[in-house]
Parts: C-alpha cells; sequence; structure tokens
C-alpha cells in the first residue's frame, strides 16, 4: 500500500475517525496513481483505519484504474444504479460498525453529502478532513518533484510554440489552438488549466481569457499555460512584445520582473509567506503600481493547480523543503496594459528553484 495511504490510516485511527470518503479527483490521484474527472458520476476512495481501501467508479473506468497499479478493490456501477447505496453495501462487508466519518468539506457537495446521510442516519461527520489534505499535500517526495520537473519541462515546450505562433492578424484563440495542437503532436494530452493568452488591454483582467479580436503590433501578449504529466501539473506566466509597446508598457514589464526576480532569490526555508509576498509587493508598490497588483503572490501546486499554501499577506507560515508553489506578480492597469511573470518553484536546504527555464529577458517579436 502506498505511504500516503497509510499515513492516511494513521490518521483516521490517531483522530478516531472509522474511514474517510475522499472525492476530490485531485486527491484520488494523490493517494491512488488514478487520475479522472468523473463529471456528473461519483467516483470516491474510501480509506478504512484498519482494513483495506476501496475505489468506488462508475463502471466504465473500472479497467483504467487496474491499469495504474491499484492493488485493492475496485467497485463499479452502472448509470441506472444508486451508487451511494451500493457504497453502503462494500463498507458494511468489510465492517458493520461504522458511525466517525472524514470528510472533505470543501469539495463534497450539499447533495452528495445527503446522499451519504440518507444510507448512514447513524453517522457522524465531526471534521473536515480537507485540511489534512493540505498539508499531507504540502511537502513533496523527491518522486513528485521528479514529476514537476517533467511537467515544467513541456510547460517550456509550450511557451517554444506559443511565441513562434505570433502572427499579426491571429487572435488570441487562434495562438490558444496552435498552443493546445503543438502540444498534442508532442504527446501531451491535457493541459493542466484553459491555456491562457492576452494581448494589450485584455491582458489587464487576471482573470480573463483569449478573444476573438485579431492581435496587433506594438503590445505586450501575456501567456499562462500548463500541462499535466503523470497527474502532477505545470503551471507558468510569460509576456512577450509584439513590435514596440509604449514606454509606460515597458516600465510595467519592467518592474513586473525585478519583483519577481526578488522574490525567487528570497524563496527559501526559515521566510514566512507573507514575508516572501512583501518582497515583491513592496517592489511593486514603490515603483507607484501597488494598487494594480490585486492578487496573491503564488500558490500551492502539485496534482492540482491551486494547492496549499497560498503565499499572501497574513499568511505566516515558514517555508520548508519540499514546498512547491508558484511565484507570479502581476501589474494590470484597465484599459492599457497587464504583465504576468510566473514560474513555479520548490524550496531546496539553501534557496528555491524554478521547474520552468524560459527565459524572462523581454522578448520582442517582430
Amino acid at each position: 500500500m502506498k505511504k500516503q495511504l497509510l499515513e492516511l490510516q494513521n490518521y483516521l485511527a490517531e483522530n478516531n475517525y472509522d474511514l474517510a470518503y475522499i472525492s476530490d479527483p485531485s486527491d484520488i490521484n494523490y493517494f491512488t496513481g488514478f487520475y479522472s474527472d468523473p463529471i456528473e458520476r461519483i467516483l470516491a476512495l474510501i480509506v478504512f483505519k484498519d482494513k483495506d481501501p476501496f475505489i468506488f467508479a462508475p463502471a466504465l473506468e473500472v479497467d483504467s484504474v487496474k491499469k495504474v497499479g491499484w492493488e485493492n478493490d475496485v467497485y463499479g456501477y452502472l448509470d441506472h444504479e444508486n451508487p451511494f447505496k451500493l457504497i453502503r453495501q462494500h463498507i458494511i462487508d468489510r465492517n458493520t460498525d461504522i458511525k466517525i466519518w472524514g470528510i472533505e468539506k470543501d469539495s463534497l457537495s450539499v447533495d452528495r453529502f445527503e446522499a451519504i446521510r440518507s444510507q448512514f442516519p447513524d453517522a457522524e461527520f465531526p471534521g473536515n478532513i480537507s485540511r489534512y489534505m493540505e498539508n499531507a499535500k504540502l511537502i513533496k517526495t523527491d518522486e513528485e518533484i521528479s514529476e514537476l520537473i517533467a511537467a515544467g519541462n513541456e510547460a517550456d515546450e509550450a511557451f517554444e510554440i506559443a511565441f513562434n505562433a505570433i502572427k499579426e492578424g491571429r487572435t488570441e484563440q487562434d495562438i490558444v489552438a496552435e498552443i493546445e495542437y503543438g502540444m498534442m503532436k508532442k504527446g501531451v494530452m491535457e493541459m493542466s488549466f484553459d491555456t491562457i493568452v492576452q494581448a494589450g488591454a485584455n491582458a489587464a483582467n487576471p482573470h480573463g481569457g483569449p478573444e476573438k479580436n485579431p492581435i496587433t503590433r506594438d503590445e505586450l501578449i501575456l501567456f499562462d499555460l500548463g500541462t499535466v504529466h503523470n497527474g502532477y501539473i505545470s503551471d507558468a506566466s510569460r509576456t512577450v512584445a509584439f513590435g514596440k509597446p509604449n514606454e509606460k508598457a515597458i516600465d510595467i514589464y519592467n518592474v513586473t520582473l525585478e519583483a519577481q526576480l526578488a522574490a525567487m532569490e528570497a524563496a527559501k526555508p526559515g521566510i514566512t509567506a507573507a514575508e516572501l509576498d512583501a518582497v515583491a509587493r513592496d517592489i511593486i508598490t514603490k515603483a507607484g503600481y501597488g494598487e494594480y497588483f490585486i492578487h496573491r503572490l503564488g500558490h500551492g501546486m502539485g496534482t492540482s493547480e491551486h494547492e496549499f499554501p497560498s503565499i499572501m499577506e497574513g499568511n505566516d507560515m515558514v517555508l520548508k523543503p519540499g514546498m512547491c508553489f508558484s511565484i507570479e506578480p502581476g501589474i494590470y492597469i484597465p484599459n492599457e496594459a497587464g504583465v504576468r511573470i510566473e514560474d513555479c518553484v520548490y524550496i531546496t536546504e539553501d534557496g528555491c528553484k524554478p521547474f520552468t527555464h524560459t527565459s524572462k529577458e523581454l522578448k520582442y517579436i517582430k
């Protein structure tokens, strides 16, 4: 049984839980090596404190679970069957005295919680094991970091495709299509999130998306992308110049780069998440753009693009070796331009190392 599962069983026993019901696909992947988005269907990992776990999955996923090397039971269900009634029977077959449940309250829907409770009316749900999941995934193993390095290499390949795709008259959406098609031709079949390409003023919306408007010369173009490699993700951002953007656009690029490089240099064991955020934020603020840096400096990453911890003001968590997170300062001036420069990194014994290595010197594309 995987080390992660054994540690979860110990946690359950120490905290008086009879079982854990895990339904977040990225958490299931973390514990089992199997990832699937079941959409409206039910996919769950049931972990007991003192018995072997099992996976409950749509019937069409059962063979896929077995192919990843899952050595314990996997049970399937058909679309017309009541999945929670079947889960109840599989649990009872193992132990009739199940009462104390651990559930991921951050991700389990109310509807599905009520379905569980209808099958187990005497069950108790005293805590939120989402907090356990956060901390369990916080420090990456050497094996996990190797997977993240491989995903980072793929992101660098995607940037190369992206920059070569920039041509006057193409839309942001055209370029996204070329990036993703190019990666598929390399055998990378899944991006870690919807690829973002934003040009000029559109880049001032940090949670915007690619549009159909043709890109034009003399503006900045922001790329935010990542891939999935054996269940682990990459996430990186670069901003490039198409033609010759104006002096203000170049200035906000240079300030963002200074902030990003300073934070990369400061990221090491012993500094807190809040202190690291302040390193970048102070540079941007002193340059007069503080009001335009409107998000945290970074987020954790691993089997999903947003994990624990948040690198932000108010988080006094001390950084430790093996923590993985993004460093992504940005300046977003409405109706003008937006810049974000991002690498995900892992903390080493004396600093940090990035997963992506695409140059951050401002690239001018003719």
